[in-house]
């Protein structure tokens, strides 16, 4: 994230409020051309950047069975994570896998009938996988948060939404270490490493949708909002 550079650029130095919303938007969605819905028959892509040269096809057609595997696995927690991989890699010796619709066939065909049935798209998990290693999305979370909290005047707050258990957990650590940062043994009677609390978590459960936002807009059931407050 280039937040630091471009509020130095401004001549700011800090703010009172940050807002970080991490759902890939309705427009990258809905945009068959993009790539990032299994809805949509279109040129396997999901770059939030388009100025980068490497997309999901070159994911989906030149990572080894194993490192698919571990993506699928750690990215989209996909039970069928094997089967999968082991379908793309056998399905690409016959041809390139270029479209949505090639893959969304390969992954259907690698899961049982009976949890098909069960009424989910049984592509989801992947797309989320291939997108989040595509774009680096977990890691660029992680090395961010520290640096916006930094960035927060006192008693300012940085508010995150989240829309999958990783971003969420990632979170999550991230405001209980800046609330609570001391690495000194539990039978120490007094803190000895120097490390200060930044702030406190506003939120000890996530802020959820209710039920009229979930009518007005479906697509928010995953969402979640966690807030941490900088020390005033």
């Amino acid at each position: 994230m280039n937040i630091k550079s471009i509020l130095s650029g401004l001549g700011i130095d800090s703010v009172d409020g940050i807002l970080l919303d991490l759902g890939v938007s309705s427009y990258q969605f809905d945009n068959k051309d993009r790539g990032f819905s299994y809805r949509e028959d279109a040129k396997l892509d999901m770059r939030m950047d388009t100025s980068q040269e490497y997309t999901a096809q070159d994911i989906v057609n030149d990572y080894s069975e194993e490192d698919l595997r571990r993506i699928l696995k750690v990215y989209g927690e996909e039970k069928f994570a094997g089967r999968i991989a082991e379908n793309i890699v056998k399905a690409r010796t016959d041809k390139r896998i270029e479209t949505t619709f090639e893959l969304n066939e390969i992954i259907k065909s690698s899961i049982p009938a009976a949890v098909r049935r069960q009424g989910k798209n049984p592509c989801k998990k992947t797309y989320q996988a291939i997108r989040i290693e595509l774009n680096k999305e977990l890691s660029v979370l992680e090395d961010s948060l520290d640096e916006m909290i930094e960035l927060l005047a006192p008693g300012g707050r940085l508010c995150i939404i989240t829309f999958h258990s990783l971003e969420d957990r990632i979170v999550k650590n991230s405001f209980r270490t800046a609330e609570r940062p001391c690495t000194c043994p539990p039978e120490f009677p007094v803190c000895v490493c120097g490390k200060k609390s930044k702030g406190k978590v506003i939120t000890r459960k996530p802020i959820v949708a209710g039920e009229d936002e979930l009518e007005m807009n479906p697509r928010s059931s995953s969402a979640k909002l966690r807030i941490f407050e900088k020390c005033g």
